[in-house]
């Protein structure tokens, strides 16, 4: 991971910085950090979760709303970019013509592992998300082919793995069905082989 020569930025200034260089930081205790390029494997993931989260929706016809890459803020000079999150409609207004960082905690936040952000996804943003109170994080791990489901319990996550054909359990989409394997096959382009 890099940090960019600027050396201390507020949550204010993180909202409008733009280097023109098109890269994607979050914003670490006042100092920008530059996110890495997600893999294919990645982005049909989220995708795939993304399209399952928003059929829900409809089925629901629910007024909630799926996101793709929006930021958190977890605190003073700090935000997040997500890799999926659903929001209500109240929290997307809000944010309608500003930056998609939501200071509000949103229902349910997915981040998918890379090798570079085990430690990024599994402790700092797993403790920055439950003391903001966000609900339900779930954790996808191509790297070791589980899902971690967190739920929020008294200011703690208490976490379910889920592997190879369980069905997710979600607090958020009661009725969702889905198994652990069809996570990974989607992001999986020899599937078909």
């Amino acid at each position: 991971m890099v940090t960019t020569p600027v050396t201390s930025i507020t949550f204010e200034e993180y909202l409008t910085y733009d280097d023109g260089n098109g890269f994607h930081y979050e914003l670490v205790d006042g100092k920008l950090e530059l996110m890495n390029p997600p893999t294919i494997e990645h982005f049909l993931i989220v995708d795939f979760l993304d399209t399952a989260f928003k059929a829900e929706i409809k089925r629901y016809n629910s007024t909630w709303l799926s996101f793709r890459e929006s930021g958190v803020r977890t605190g003073r000079n700090k935000s997040r970019l997500t890799d999926l999150c659903v929001v209500t409609l109240e929290q997307a207004r809000e944010l309608l013509n500003a930056s998609a960082v939501f200071e509000s905690p949103p229902l349910l936040i997915v981040e998918v592992v890379s090798p570079e952000s085990v430690k990024r996804n599994y402790r700092h943003k797993r403790s920055e998300y439950a003391a903001l109170e966000v609900p339900e994080y779930w954790i996808v791990d191509p790297l070791q082919a589980k899902i971690s489901v967190l739920l929020l319990e008294d200011g703690f996550y208490e976490e379910t793995v889920f592997t190879d054909t369980q069905q997710l359990i979600s607090r958020t989409f009661l009725e969702l069905r889905i198994v652990v394997e069809q996570i990974f096959t989607a992001g999986n382009l020899n599937q078909g082989s």
